[in-house]
């Protein structure tokens, strides 16, 4: 575990939290020059930059500090020289170019001691290390005009400093932006829906139901809870934590560990990937919407151009009895004319011919005119391919501008599903059977517990509901205020997740059972998973009931709504990653959105074709299975034991104002990284080929299935070689790897006053831009004769202490 900021002096004893008001130290007017004397060192001060300097007379003995020091003591060029004129006093004339104040050519005539500059900012505070010594500065009041006679000690390295400061102000302003910069939800819920958005998704509807079924009903409820308790939230809330307190996307919040960069990039291809293909149901049930406003619904009957033989109402199942005679083929006529079929399971057998629901005709043969196998896909579908095409559109019209876009838009399409699921529930549980189909979806078989397969089921399934590892939670929490509550956000999301799976299950069995008591089977023979579910069950469901359009309009509508902010999520989080590494696009965020969008339409264009369907259950299959897990491994260990969980537990202390509970700590240093491992490990054992109904996918598509599981992880392993191999700070592939393994200085929260808060890290540097070379030493603004001479830029490593030559005189500054 690393408690120290990389490339920190051990030694340095000048802790600082926040800063408080001096208001005698506000810089006063400038004149074209000003009287500088050691024995009057205030005049001097308002001419410097703001912040907290502490000046050691080093004229004995300025070896100590110099070994003590990190990197190389920057020179000041040896043609530059102090002019002192009569009377013992320093001119310095002032010019208004706009160049940045620095302190570095005023230590000289300066007392040592500890000096507090222009430091505004309100409630806060700065610690500073007391010791006792006669060294100090005499300040005036400037209320009353009198002299006081407060010490500003100066360190003594002898003596353990101690912290003293008020509560930090933890009241939340929303409507305006917290971090100018990066910007912040404008509304207080604008995460918190963002978030319910982002985990309850599609699978909340078309799979989670079909997994409970298939697992034990009711009973599979007892694993799945245990599998959110254990691995859900305490995923979900370190991710959420993370994003939070750094306030950086999925790709840059890794500086704890810079080695582990490839993580990052995981996440941001596997959201990336799956926003392709996931934009593609999105279409179908934009068009399914679209196609039911009618009167009669275009699968409600098998009198259409796509109807086949076998089309279930041209096939009615009949009670061959009386004069009717039975047919051996399972078949029944009346006076030799065509009556029905008797017995389904004879037909299907002698025959070869199956019934098929006008609803599924539909599906197949009209609106994906699915063809044989992956290998024949066949041109893009027009009406699919426009359908597509407004879906990024819609997509990059609520991402344009950001979360201030999409703040908004989750207001509508993550209170909507809501409405339509109780509308829906209260319609289902009155129908014809819908006590049938209850009773399959939570009547327990406990027997199922025993089997390994339930268990592995509930944990896929939270990843897949609650989106961890996929790098959406850190990219939407990374705009949140710094103080806000990530803990009870993480509990309400989470809870909010689980109960909407659990509540829509209810309601789509209720339609189930409804469906197979008009059908005369049992519930199971018309239980299906997925898009089936979807566009063909439920939809043959709907053409039974009065008002057969506005619940078809009202699912549909629902199934959009319920996709769009997963999608939004997902884009979010690939959007956050690319403005994050590449900081100069932020300003063109809109455009960045716009190819974003672009790319990936045209990406998602071979799923428009009448193979497409093929191609999105590889994709579903392998882009975001196993490799998923991997990432969720690999994070939890990174942040527990090389960042180190007793560090991460402080960090998320001072957002949320408590540290979190022992619970956590041994969720996440053990409980959640062994289920991971076991699941991981039982998913290769148990592994599977992918299929589509009754199709099996070639070897050729087998492998690239493969290859997109493997596209992402890989850049873990390549991210750790490109940072090793870059490495010039450290010799040797062990000391490289620990560096690596270190924070560096840039880590922490994003705005100095909340990096003032972590006092808790020996040598933590607080303003990370004031060292990151973008200042120079000299101010030619005080003297124009020395504008005349160059002057070597600081380095990001040589900002936080200097050393003047002439005078022995240090400087090291904790701002």
């Amino acid at each position: 575990m690393n408690h120290k900021t990389r490339n920190n002096d051990p030694n340095f004893n000048l802790s600082t939290t926040t800063i408080p008001s001096y208001n005698e130290f506000e810089p006063g007017p400038r004149h074209a020059s000003s009287p500088l004397t050691p024995e009057s060192p205030k005049q001097f001060l308002n001419h410097v930059d703001r912040g907290v300097y502490v000046i050691k007379d080093l004229s004995q003995d300025p070896g100590p500090l110099e070994e003590r020091l990190p990197f190389q003591t920057p020179k000041r060029p040896q043609d530059i020289t102090f002019t002192t004129p009569d009377s013992g006093r320093l001119t310095t004339p002032v010019q208004e170019h706009g160049q940045l104040e620095s302190p570095h050519l005023f230590l000289s005539p300066v007392d040592k001691g500890v000096y507090i500059i222009n430091s505004t900012l309100g409630s806060s505070q700065t610690s500073i290390p007391q010791i006792h010594d006669s060294n100090h500065v005499t300040r005036n009041d400037s209320h009353g005009g009198e002299t006081s006679n407060e010490k500003f000690p100066m360190a003594n390295k002898n003596e353990t400093p101690y912290t003293e400061r008020k509560p930090p102000d933890r009241r939340q302003v929303f409507g305006v932006d917290e971090n100018k910069e990066r910007g912040n939800w404008t509304g207080r819920l604008d995460f918190l829906l963002s978030m319910l958005g982002y985990c309850v998704g599609l699978g909340n509807i078309w799979r989670f139901p079909y997994l409970c079924y298939r697992n034990g009903g009711g009973a599979f409820l007892l694993p799945f809870v245990i599998m959110m308790l254990l691995i859900g939230i305490p995923l979900f809330y370190l991710e959420a934590a993370l994003g939070q307190f750094c306030s950086r996307g999925p790709t840059t919040c890794w500086e704890f560990a810079p080695l582990f960069k490839g993580l990052g990039i995981a996440m941001v291809i596997v959201s990336g990937l799956t926003s392709i293909y996931y934009n593609v149901l999105i279409t179908w049930a934009v068009l399914y919407f679209f196609s039911s406003f009618t009167s009669d619904l275009p699968w409600s009957n098998c009198d259409n151009k796509w109807n086949t033989k076998d089309c279930s109402l041209k096939l009615p199942r009949i009670n061959c009895v009386g004069s009717y005679q039975k047919f051996p083929n399972g078949t029944c006529y009346s006076k030799n004319v065509f009556q029905g079929i008797w017995n389904e399971t004879v037909f299907k057998n002698v025959t070869g011919r199956r019934r098929v629901s006008p609803t599924e005709e539909y599906w197949n043969n009209e609106f994906l005119s699915i063809s044989s196998g992956i290998d024949n896909l066949g041109e893009p579908k027009y009406e699919l391919a426009l359908g597509l095409l407004f879906a990024w559109i819609l997509c990059f019209l609520c991402l344009m501008k950001g979360i201030k876009t999409t703040g908004k838009v989750v207001y509508v399409t993550a209170i909507f599903p809501y409405i339509v699921l109780i509308i829906l529930f209260f319609r289902g549980i009155t129908l014809k059977g819908a006590g049938t189909g209850i009773y399959f979806y939570i009547v327990p078989n406990f027997e199922r517990l025993l089997d390994a397969k339930v268990w592995r089921d509930a944990a896929v399934q939270i990843f897949y509901s609650m989106g961890p590892g996929w790098g959406g939670l850190i990219a939407l929490a990374s705009y949140n205020r710094f103080h806000n509550n990530v803990f009870r956000d993480s509990l309400v999301v989470s809870l909010g997740d689980c109960l909407t799976s659990i509540f829509g299950g209810f309601v789509i069995f209720s339609f189930l059972g409804y469906m197979a008591n008009k059908m005369n089977v049992d519930v199971q023979d018309v239980v299906t998973n997925g898009a089936g579910l979807a566009f063909v069950v439920y939809p043959e469901a709907v053409t039974s009931l009065p008002l057969p359009t506005l619940w078809s309009i009202l699912f549909f509508l629902m199934l959009i709504t319920l996709g769009i902010d997963s999608q939004f999520a997902m884009l979010e989080s690939v959007l956050t990653g690319i403005v994050d590494y590449f900081p100069y696009l932020r300003p063109k965020k809109t455009f960045v959105i716009l190819v974003i969008s672009i790319i990936m339409y045209i990406l998602g264009l071979p799923m428009t074709t009448p193979g497409g369907m093929y191609i999105l259950q590889l994709m579903d299959h392998y882009v975001a299975s196993w490799s998923l897990l991997l990432i969720g491994l690999v994070e939890i260990l990174v942040i527990s034991y090389i960042y180190g969980i007793n560090r991460y537990l402080k960090d998320i202390g001072i957002m949320i104002g408590r540290p979190p509970y022992m619970c956590w700590k041994i969720c996440w240093m053990f409980v959640s990284p062994i289920i991971i491992c076991i699941i991981l490990l039982f998913a290769w054992i148990d592994y599977s080929p992918v299929q589509y109904g009754s199709y099996s996918y070639p070897e050729w598509a087998e492998a690239l299935g493969w290859l997109m599981s493997f596209v992402s992880v890989i850049f873990i392993p390549i991210a750790m070689l490109y940072k090793i191999n870059k490495e010039d700070d450290a010799k040797g592939l062990w000391e490289k790897t620990k560096l690596l393994c270190t924070p560096s200085r840039e880590w922490g929260p994003a705005l100095v006053r909340h990096r003032q808060l972590v006092d808790y890290v020996e040598g933590f540097v607080v303003d990370p831009s004031q060292e990151s070379g973008g200042h120079q030493y000299v101010n030619y603004g005080y003297d124009a004769s020395l504008a005349s001479h160059s002057t070597p830029d600081v380095s990001r490593h040589s900002w936080a202490s200097g050393h003047t030559q002439t005078s022995h005189v240090s400087y090291e500054s904790a701002v």
